[in-house]
């Protein structure tokens, strides 16, 4: 099987705070990190070899994932200063990656696309990139990929938004999601410069469809995709995988616990993410947060509770 680039060197800006804690590949969804998930998924396609681009707080990665080895994946890492973005990336880790073509997958959703049926349709169609896609159910939330009737990519779309009234349509016939799980042709990247910032989508995939038209394809499928992109995506995430059964009656419903928390007497959560070392003072009592420890400037979303940063999941100013 082909090596694997999991792009895990972003800064996770729309998952504030809780990037603030750890690199958004780190974070728990049950019992593994993200980016377990992903090499254990990627192992299990018969993905041997694997790199991980790092930038943010990339100990948070390294110490969970170390060389691989417990996910059965032989890891190394491409160090990225400043972040490179979703081509700059791809683009820097070249020469570690040995093999063309590669699978590229994000660090930052969660799919059990079919690898090896990816990997087979780019070989036959010799396109320079082949992205995997599904359906887009969620136009106001997630950018489309046009798809022709061919199959070749012809552009990508932002995501609508309610504001847009009726400028244009909330759907458009052949528009995909991309699900974060592409193959690459190290030619689609090797004439970017080294080191400089670059994305994909905005950047070099429209270039090269106006160059090398047929050359970005899409691999259709009805895979199941997890996004993590904000908080809240990321506790229904986290609830999705955990198939907790509901107790009415615990102190602690539907919330997400990292490590080496501590949650005193006389407390009530619900719908709550504790990011690592939080202590929760016995009485306290909330509902749709973040909790962290707070080191350093607190969001505006933000107030301070003692020494823990309390903030709404959704992102909204606390009253």
């Amino acid at each position: 099987m082909i090596p694997a680039l999991v792009l895990t060197a972003g800064l996770a800006t729309r998952l504030r705070p809780l990037s603030f804690v750890r690199a958004k590949a780190a974070l728990p969804v049950g019992d593994q990190a993200i980016v377990q998930r992903i090499l254990r998924w990627l192992a299990g396609h018969g993905v041997t070899d694997a790199v991980l681009n790092l930038h943010h707080l990339p100990h948070t990665i390294t110490a969970i994932v170390g060389n691989g080895a417990a996910d059965g994946v032989h890891v190394r890492y491409s160090w990225e200063m400043p972040v490179l973005g979703s081509a700059g990336g791809p683009r820097r880790a070249l020469p570690l990656l040995g093999s063309s073509p590669f699978l590229i997958v994000n660090g930052d959703t969660l799919t059990n696309v079919d690898a090896g049926a990816l990997v087979d349709a780019h070989r036959a169609s010799g396109a320079l990139v082949t992205m995997a896609v599904i359906p887009n159910a969620e136009p106001r939330k997630y950018g489309g990929v046009v798809v022709e009737s061919d199959g070749s990519i012809s552009g990508f779309l932002s995501a609508a938004r309610p504001s847009d009234g009726a400028a244009r349509p909330l759907r458009v016939r052949n528009t995909y999601l991309f699900v974060g799980v592409q193959v690459a042709e190290a030619d689609a990247f090797a004439a970017l410069p080294d080191n400089d910032p670059s994305e994909s989508v905005r950047e070099l995939y429209p270039s090269l469809i106006a160059t090398r038209p047929g050359s970005i394809r899409a691999f259709v499928t009805e895979a199941e995709f997890f996004d993590i992109g904000t908080p809240a995506d990321y506790l229904s995430t986290c609830l999705h995988f955990e198939s907790r059964i509901p107790n009415p009656e615990s102190r602690l419903q539907d919330c997400v616990l990292w490590d080496d928390v501590v949650v005193e007497d006389r407390v009530r959560l619900r719908r709550c993410i504790l990011t690592d070392g939080v202590r929760i003072p016995a009485g306290s009592s909330w509902e749709n947060m973040t909790i962290r420890v707070a080191h350093g400037e607190l969001m505006k979303t933000e107030r301070l509770v003692g020494e823990l940063a309390v903030g709404p999941i959704d992102g909204s100013t606390i009253g």
